[in-house]
C-alpha cells in the first residue's frame, strides 16, 4: 500500500525555492533511464503556433482524470479540490521533467564535444517560447 503523500502545488513552490540545478552538483540519470513520455513534443495541430506538450494518449488520460475529479466534487468537494491540486502538481512536474531532460540532453552533447546544430537549438527555443507564452496568457 502506498502511504506516500501526493505531490501538491505547495510542494512544487517550495522546491522552486531550493537551489537551482546549476548551483548544486548534478546527478541526472542517463537519458536512456529518464521517462519523459508524457512531456515529449508532439506535432502542433495545423494553424496552431503552440507546440503540444503532451501526446494524444497522455492528454486524453489527463482530461479523463480531470473529468473524474469534477464528477467527484458533488459528493466530496474537499477531496475533489485536493485531487485537483495533486493533478495540477503532477502535470507541472511532468512538464518540468520534460524540459529538464531536453536541456540535459543538449548539455551532455556539449560536454562530450558533440556538435549541437542550430536547428536543435531553434526547436528547443521554440518549445520554450511556446510554453512561456501560454504561461503568461493563463
Amino acid at each position: 500500500m502506498n502511504t506516500e503523500k501526493p505531490l501538491s502545488t505547495a510542494d512544487l513552490a517550495r522546491a522552486a525555492e531550493a537551489p537551482r540545478p546549476e548551483q548544486r552538483v548534478k546527478r541526472d540519470p542517463p537519458l536512456d533511464q529518464v521517462d519523459i513520455r508524457g512531456a515529449q513534443e508532439a506535432p502542433a495541430p495545423a494553424g496552431n503556433s503552440h507546440t503540444r506538450l503532451f501526446g494524444d494518449r497522455d492528454a486524453a488520460d489527463l482530461r479523463k482524470k480531470w473529468s473524474d475529479i469534477q464528477t467527484g466534487f458533488v459528493d466530496e468537494p474537499r477531496k475533489a479540490v485536493e485531487n485537483a491540486d495533486a493533478l495540477v502538481a503532477d502535470v507541472m512536474k511532468r512538464l518540468a521533467e520534460g524540459f529538464t531532460a531536453e536541456r540535459s540532453g543538449l548539455e551532455k552533447q556539449w560536454d562530450r564535444g558533440d556538435t549541437v546544430t542550430t536547428e536543435d537549438l531553434r526547436v528547443a527555443l521554440q518549445r520554450y517560447r511556446s510554453f512561456f507564452d501560454r504561461l503568461l496568457a493563463a
